[in-house]
């Protein structure tokens, strides 16, 4: 089968220069880009946005604000995202939260991180998306990370970060036969979920994780691309917070 790649889904015309199906014209598309925002920095969610914003080539304004400083508590903020939660999308007027829906957002409007609305590929992407967000990162190294990394606001929870921990390597596991097989998490071109994945896996490498070497590999490789690097240096420019 030859080399599929993803293009932008089918749209209506819309405010401002957004793509209008797979062409829009050169002042068309300098107003889609010069329209984006997107607040967040530091974390391992917020590196998935500034990362496909760099793989599509997209010009941006950056709010490089962390997430524990106060500055998601401020009037500005909460009028965008009244969960006090990062990163946020603004494009043009809208307003999108949530890191992986700002990835696919970013695909579907762009072209080039996510499969076809209705193919195989794509019930696929979103097989990936809903595993990586559920199994890795909310059940396993969300709970390490409240009960370790900020035990001092959430509790200690010995017995929930054992349980975390044994249960990213069961299912981290599920994952390993198609990153041993293949360079990319669906068909065979860079997506979205290798996005989340990446982030996943470098999260789990940060806690001491005793990774398969085909999930380093998988890492690494996905760390040499240009956009990760680009992304990385302005995401980790700042701190969290305490």
């Amino acid at each position: 089968m030859g080399k599929r790649n993803f293009q932008p889904i089918q749209r209506k015309p819309a405010r401002r220069g957004r793509s209008s199906g797979n062409m829009t014209t050169q002042q068309d598309g300098e107003a889609s880009r010069m329209a984006l925002t997107l607040w967040g920095g530091a974390t391992g969610r917020t590196i998935r946005a500034h990362w496909a914003l760099h793989e599509l080539g997209l010009d941006y304004e950056k709010k490089l604000i962390g997430s524990r400083t106060g500055a998601t508590q401020t009037e500005e903020f909460q009028a965008l995202n009244p969960k006090e939660k990062i990163p946020v999308l603004v494009h043009d007027d809208f307003v999108l939260t949530e890191s992986a829906a700002i990835v696919t957002y970013l695909g579907d409007t762009f072209g080039g991180l996510t499969p076809p609305h209705g193919s195989l590929d794509r019930a696929r992407y979103n097989e990936w998306v809903s595993f990586i967000l559920m199994e890795l990162d909310a059940h396993t190294l969300y709970v390490i990370r409240r009960h370790e990394g900020l035990k001092h606001l959430y509790g200690e929870a010995p017995a929930a970060i054992t349980a975390a921990r044994e249960g990213f390597l069961k299912q981290i596991r599920w994952a390993q036969p198609r990153i041993e097989s293949s360079p990319y998490l669906v068909g065979d071109s860079f997506s979205g979920v290798d996005i989340l994945m990446t982030s996943c896996l470098d999260w789990a490498d940060s806690y001491g994780f005793d990774l398969a070497q085909s999930l380093h590999e998988y890492r690494h490789r996905h760390h040499e691309r240009d956009a990760y690097k680009a992304a990385a240096k302005i995401n980790f420019s700042i701190s969290a917070g305490a």
